[in-house]
């Protein structure tokens, strides 16, 4: 069944840059009801992962804005998202690695966070620059089975929402990969080299669900590797 077009989470726009196709989510309002589903390449626990994506919002002031949820069944596995005092975050199943950073805003930033659990070290990249090295989680492992949300916060598997919460901006290039990618890669990425193709999820080469929540969702196609 296909969903009345004013309550989709996001419009997906494509457009040709140098025959690349690029999926841009284009989300013009807040919304409680709606939102975008990824779906994985392979379904895997990771021990170490690289998430980016190109960012920009127009949302300003003291508000939470969530980029990325990852939830299984019973658990919120992995969050990104902006706080009300304007830091970057990422919860992994608790409390959360936090970063001051420049804010986000209405110029694209392209946004890369990278965790390994072996040693514990976690990392923001924003716009190429790489933060200072946090020590979170040592030894914890995301967990296989779960789902991806984009711009909501999954509080439980796929129920309310809040529209204060939501994001509201154009997302893209949204990428992640089961290893923590060198920083001289993600500089590379930035200045628009394509890089690795995510093997964990991405946006960019799979179809990604538009969605009301509670609703039906639509009805799956064969997904074709070009």
């Amino acid at each position: 069944m296909r969903l009345p077009a004013v309550v989709l989470l996001a419009a997906i726009s494509t457009a040709l840059a140098g025959g690349v196709t690029v999926k841009t989510l284009v989300s013009p309002t807040e919304t409680s009801n709606s939102y975008v589903e990824m779906v994985p390449v392979k379904p895997r626990t990771l021990r170490a992962f690289t998430l980016c994506m190109r960012v920009a919002s127009k949302l300003k002031g003291e508000r939470e804005v969530n980029l990325f949820a990852y939830r299984t069944r019973d658990s919120d596995e992995l969050k990104v998202r902006r706080e009300l005092d304007g830091r970057l975050s990422f919860y992994l199943s608790g409390v959360p690695a936090l970063f001051e950073v420049p804010p986000l805003g209405a110029l694209e930033t392209h946004l890369c966070i990278t965790c390994d659990s072996k040693s514990g070290a976690a990392t923001l990249f924003m716009d190429g620059s790489k933060s200072m090295t946090k020590i979170y989680k040592k030894g914890h492992a995301l967990h296989s089975g779960g789902r991806v949300v984009i711009r909501q916060d999954p509080d439980s598997n796929l129920g309310k929402f809040d529209a204060k919460q939501s994001f509201v901006g154009e997302m893209h290039d949204v990428n992640m990969w089961d290893s923590v990618l060198s920083a001289s890669t993600i500089r590379d990425m930035y200045s628009g080299d394509r890089g690795p193709r995510g093997n964990v999820f991405r946006l960019i080469h799979r179809r990604a669900q538009s969605q009301r929540a509670g609703g039906r969702r639509p009805p799956r196609r064969p997904h074709h590797r070009p």
